[in-house]
């Protein structure tokens, strides 16, 4: 029993959140394809953004949303992801003395977030066949609308435009909620939200130039929330699984204890 507690101590998430977690996953993955693929919101807000007397979106060299936000912040986005995965990598080969394993756990699940969160996204993107709303025809281009899982037109290029790319240079941040976890559960869902309002205010953004749809930003909000919440899930499993290796290894980096030898005059004292 008390190797289970053990366990346990280090866990961010518990069974019964993780169920919850992914019952909601499963539930927005439902709701964002009913969005996509049952009304016409993507249509309606480029739209709503398209100018039509001059043929273009208006704001697609906007140094707002061009130079700032897909120039200036999305690299240093990119810097603050290399500096996550640099401390996690250097925290697996030299890990600090007296570092906890819940804290080395989350500074894993936030380095590997940074990698496979914009890796996972950028993969699906280049497996997609969607096309951007300044590819359509329907906005000055030449490209044909296509829904999530509609077939290609015989003739008709890919897209690779869905998921959101951009947007998952932000997305990331999701991670840092396991800073509050296990003990602040409300504090991590507060923090959660806030990277999900940065993300998706990047994404809307990309929206306003006319490079995605709403569904777009939102499959990758979904997608960097499903690889945070399996990347915990799989590296709590290991960690609980490995942890008197851990463990060892922890202590070979931790203070050593002073060795008490005998003094020279103590031993003669005591010698018969």
């Amino acid at each position: 029993m008390r190797v289970r507690y053990q366990h346990s101590a280090s866990a961010l998430i518990c069974t019964r959140g993780a169920w919850r977690i992914g019952a909601a996953l499963a539930l927005c993955a439902a709701f964002i394809y009913w969005l996509g693929s049952c009304t016409d919101i993507d249509l309606m807000l480029a739209d709503a953004v398209y100018d039509a007397g001059i043929h273009d979106f208006p704001w697609r060299h906007a140094w707002l949303t061009e130079t700032f936000s897909h120039g200036i912040l999305k690299t240093a986005l990119t810097l603050a992801a290399i500096g996550c995965m640099l401390a996690a990598l250097y925290d697996t080969r030299w890990p600090p003395a007296g570092r906890s394993l819940a804290a080395r756990l989350r500074l894993r699940v936030i380095g590997l977030s940074a990698l496979l969160v914009p890796l996972v996204i950028s993969s699906l993107k280049q497996a997609s066949v969607a096309h951007c709303p300044w590819d359509l025809a329907r906005y000055g281009g030449n490209e044909p609308y296509l829904r999530l899982f509609d077939a290609l037109p015989f003739g008709v290029q890919p897209g690779h435009c869905l998921p959101a790319g951009h947007a998952s240079s932000a997305l990331w941040l999701v991670s840092l909620c396991v800073l509050w976890l296990p003990a602040r559960p409300r504090t991590a869902l507060r923090a959660v939200l806030a990277a999900l309002a940065f993300g998706g205010a990047v994404g809307w953004l990309q929206q306003l130039r006319g490079a995605h749809f709403l569904t777009h930003t939102l499959w990758s909000i979904w997608i960097a929330c499903t690889v945070v919440f399996v990347l915990v899930l799989g590296l709590q499993w290991l960690q609980a699984r490995h942890r008197p290796r851990l463990l060892h290894s922890l202590s070979r980096f931790g203070p050593r204890k002073p060795t008490s030898k005998a003094l020279p005059f103590e031993s003669t004292r005591n010698s018969p």
